[in-house]
C-alpha cells in the first residue's frame, strides 16, 4: 500500500495526515477503526482479522 492509498484512507476517517509518517498514520488509522494501533509490532500472529493494514504489517515486519 503506498503512502497516497493511506493518507487517503486517512481523510475519508477525518485523520490528520500532515507530517506523519507511515506508521505513526497507519496505527492513528488502526485507532479510528477501532482497531489496536499495533501496526509493525507484531511477531508473528495477529487476531486483528479486520484490520485493513494486516498483511501490510506482517509485510513491514519481514522486511
Amino acid at each position: 500500500m503506498k503512502m497516497h492509498e493511506i493518507r487517503t484512507m486517512a481523510k475519508q476517517l477525518g485523520v490528520k495526515s500532515f507530517g506523519k509518517s507511515k506508521v505513526e498514520l497507519i496505527r492513528e488509522i488502526q485507532r479510528k477503526e477501532g482497531n489496536f494501533d499495533c501496526f509493525g509490532r507484531a511477531a508473528t500472529y495477529c487476531d486483528q482479522t479486520a484490520c485493513a493494514f494486516r498483511a501490510l504489517c506482517f509485510q513491514e515486519r519481514a522486511a
